[in-house]
């Protein structure tokens, strides 16, 4: 086990460490001597550091309103008789089975700027608008995108937390007067946090590392990392500022995981035996 953790894991990611401090000649050559000067210019360059921005933006967007949404669906399957929760959970998971392109080329006809795009098209049969808006090539395509694939991660972490909580306490809060909104908020919400932090933490990582999303609904105005490493390794050929960016990519994954797992460490030590 320790030989394929180093050799699949260890290996290529000190090998991206080290090619992130290298430097590149005119001749596209790596070598000595090291330097953090792409680092720097990841955070100094305007147009870098908005790409950064952009992707910390929309993750975040996106793992906040899938947590929104996906606690009643959650909720849903947790108190619905077995069959039920069978359908639901079919509906959640069955998108998964449709690859990432073929959705967000789906998203892509949906969201088409003009007329003929079928968002705008029912906006305008129901007067909600009487021209077209432009959603498609925006941040918010690709936070709608990657809700769409994502959101599974989020729905499925809070079912198992809420599938265990003791539903007595529940009832107990009511018998003692409390509204649903208090019980949610006092007990459910509470009891639940193992799997939101679980899901937020999912979902964050993945919208912050998508590539697919991104490029088919974001276009030129809604650029992320990933995105932006694949521009600097197979377009620009500038493969230590793009290892470096990857390098900035997995730790910021790596530090909202640290945070998550410090999170649920803290609340179980703060438990009562």
């Amino acid at each position: 086990m320790l030989a394929f953790l180093t050799y699949f894991f260890f290996y290529p990611a000190l090998g991206l460490l080290l090619s992130s401090i290298q430097t590149q000649d005119s001749r596209g050559i790596i070598g000595r001597p090291f330097t953090l000067a792409h680092y720097a210019r990841l955070i100094n360059v305007e147009l870098y550091a908005r790409v950064l921005w952009t992707t910390l933006r929309i993750s975040i967007i996106t793992s906040a309103l899938a947590t929104v949404l996906a606690y009643p669906v959650a909720l849903v399957m947790v108190k619905s008789r077995p069959m039920a929760t069978r359908i639901i959970t079919l509906i959640v998971i069955a998108p998964l089975i449709v690859s990432v392109v073929v959705r967000g080329y789906g998203w892509q006809l949906v969201l088409q700027n003009g007329p003929k795009g079928m968002l705008n098209w029912i906006l305008m049969t129901l007067h909600v608008v009487d021209a077209p808006i432009s959603v498609l090539y925006t941040e918010v395509a690709v936070v709608i995108g990657s809700l769409h694939v994502f959101f599974p991660m989020m729905v499925l972490p809070l079912a198992s937390a809420l599938g265990k909580i003791d539903p007595n306490l529940e009832d107990a809060a009511r018998m003692l007067g409390a509204p649903w909104w208090r019980v949610f908020l006092r007990v459910t919400l509470p009891l639940s946090m193992p799997g939101f932090v679980a899901g937020f933490t999912l979902v964050f990582s993945l919208t912050a590392g998508s590539f697919v999303i991104p490029a088919i609904l974001g276009g030129a105005s809604a650029v992320m990392l990933g995105n932006l490493i694949e521009q600097q390794i197979f377009v620009v050929y500038d493969w230590p500022f793009g290892a470096a960016i990857a390098v900035v990519l997995v730790g910021l994954v790596l530090a909202v995981n640290g945070v998550s797992m410090w999170l649920l460490e803290g609340r179980r030590l703060r438990r009562p035996d």
